[in-house]
């Protein structure tokens, strides 16, 4: 379920960026239930070191919930659903490579800059 990976994800940004929010932490981690205790992708997103880790992780989680919509009938009256949660993922899948790109472009122009100071400064 999409709103699992939602939660899962949020927790794992709330660590990365150092947010502390005692009251977003718990509504968090009510959402996703036993699913924070349980091995496997969800748990992986919470406890992401990086947000590297944490991108490989969602995509992860995102190859299952594609999974499951494939294997649905026709004819579940849950499919249109199932479908809108894997354009919601999807959008937020891009929009956490766009932060990491940003992440990793800064790194590299920070070099650059440093580079700079020194043609300006030599010495």
């Amino acid at each position: 379920m999409a709103c699992h990976e939602l939660s899962a994800l949020r927790l794992g940004l709330m660590k990365i960026a150092g947010i502390e929010d005692a009251s977003e932490k718990q509504h968090e981690l009510a959402e996703l239930g036993q699913h924070a205790h349980k091995p496997g992708v969800l748990k992986n997103m919470l406890e992401s070191p990086s947000i590297s880790d944490l991108l490989r992780s969602y995509q992860e989680s995102l190859v299952e919930l594609q999974e499951k919509v494939a294997k649905m009938s026709e004819e579940d009256p849950k499919l249109s659903y199932y479908r809108s949660l894997l354009i919601t993922t999807k959008k937020v899948e891009l929009e956490l490579i766009e932060k990491k790109e940003s992440l990793d472009r800064m790194f590299t122009d920070l070099e650059e800059v440093h580079d700079y100071i020194h043609e300006i400064y030599p010495g």
